[in-house]
């Protein structure tokens, strides 16, 4: 079982197109939510959202390429770019069949479908872009990535709502650990921020009108954001041979599954999937000193979540710094695990906890340190990154510093 770090990482979100942007976003608490932009989002009863701004994919590829390309997929290249030269890689060091790339999402080229939808019934078009099929697919993401980086080894999309990323990263992590691969591009991307993507979500009634704020007693739902959030994944034996310096050892990984309700979350469920990935990572309770949490700012999220950390960690519960930092950048859906394990890099780096912004009003039912409104500076050594999806699917990394 080799010993597995993260020696580069990218991003494009609402925050930032980077991962400096980023950390500096996420120590200041400042919120990149917004009033949206997009045709017909005057027809939405929600007009905000976590969407990237600034983005110029002229900058970043031909427009032959751009005809190809989702926005989903123009975020992961770039992110996986910036993680590449992050992690001091030109290319995949030794053979290319021994890399991979993992990706999360859960609407995959959703933008291409509205514009799909949009040509044949709005317009009323006879015919849609023959790039439609390999634009909207799931698996463009990470196929993209691995064409341009040349990864013949094990490429895949993983689409398990709300922890796509933290499974694809979780997944890769497995494979390298085990020997199967040598590294991986791995994490999530999503770009469903369009007339359509949000109407969906609309139709649950679990959407915020006005802003995200998890864990306050009075918040009233979910903020929709986009981007995505890509690692180099490799073994700490090969990192050091090329002189690379990790950002992170990556010491554990659970998944569960509630089996119980299609969109109520499982306080049972959660708590296993924690459980399971201390006991992977041979981490105890006294190790954990920072928690980013799924923390969507539903009412039923929030509780079970807040239940579950209770569940494992006893009476310590209170004193281990929980945040969300969803209120900052928006719920990513199948990429938000991956922007959030960013947040675990900043605390185990730089000693800062991003905080959990608009918390205004202390709710019983989450009665842990949630670090509100400001981010803190302290010590962490190891740290936890839950991702509780609809379907009652539950994945939870644990990291450290090595």
């Amino acid at each position: 079982m080799r010993r597995v770090v993260i020696t580069g990482a990218g991003t494009v979100n609402a925050l930032a197109l980077d991962v400096a942007g980023t950390f500096a976003a996420m120590r200041e608490g400042r919120s990149g939510i917004g009033a949206l932009d997009f045709p017909d989002v005057d027809r939405l009863s929600v007009g905000i959202g976590g969407q990237v701004k600034g983005f110029d994919p002229a900058l970043h590829f031909t427009p032959q390429k751009r005809a190809l390309y989702d926005p989903f997929a123009q975020y992961a290249l770039v992110a996986a770019r910036e993680a590449m030269r992050m992690a001091g890689l030109e290319a995949v060091p030794g053979a290319p069949d021994r890399w991979g790339c993992i990706m999360g999402t859960a609407g995959g080229g959703n933008g291409t479908v509205n514009d799909a939808f949009r040509a044949v019934y709005a317009e009323g078009r006879s015919r849609v872009h023959p790039f439609t099929v390999p634009r909207l697919m799931n698996n463009a993401a990470c196929s993209h990535i691995a064409m341009e980086w040349g990864l013949q080894g094990p490429s895949f999309s993983v689409a398990t709502a709300c922890a796509s990323s933290n499974h694809a990263i979780g997944l890769a992590f497995q494979m390298v650990r085990a020997g199967m691969i040598d590294g991986a591009l791995a994490g999530g991307s999503e770009a469903m921020l369009n007339f359509g993507g949000l109407k969906a979500w609309e139709g649950l009634r679990v959407m915020s009108p006005d802003a995200c704020r998890p864990f306050s007693k009075n918040r009233n739902g979910m903020v929709q954001g986009e981007g995505a959030g890509v690692f180099v994944i490799e073994t700490l034996e090969g990192a050091l041979a090329r002189g690379a310096v990790p950002l992170a050892e990556i010491r554990g990984f659970s998944m569960t599954s509630d089996a119980g309700d299609i969109v109520m979350p499982s306080v049972d469920g959660a708590a296993r999937a924690i459980r399971g990935a201390l006991d992977d990572a041979q981490l105890s309770l006294d190790e954990i000193g920072y928690i980013n949490a799924h923390g969507t700012g539903t009412a039923a999220n929030d509780r079970t979540e807040c239940l579950a950390i209770s569940q494992v960690f006893g009476a310590r519960a209170p004193k281990v710094p929980v945040s969300s930092t969803k209120a900052m950048h928006g719920h990513l859906i199948g990429a938000t695990g991956a922007v959030e394990l960013l947040a675990c890099l900043l605390a185990l780096n730089e000693g800062v906890i991003a905080p959990t912004i608009n918390h205004q009003e202390d709710d019983p039912d989450c009665a842990l340190d949630v670090v509100p409104n400001h981010a803190r500076e302290v010590q962490v050594d190891a740290a936890l990154s839950n991702a509780f999806a609809f379907g009652g699917l539950n994945a939870v990394l644990a990291l450290s510093k090595l």
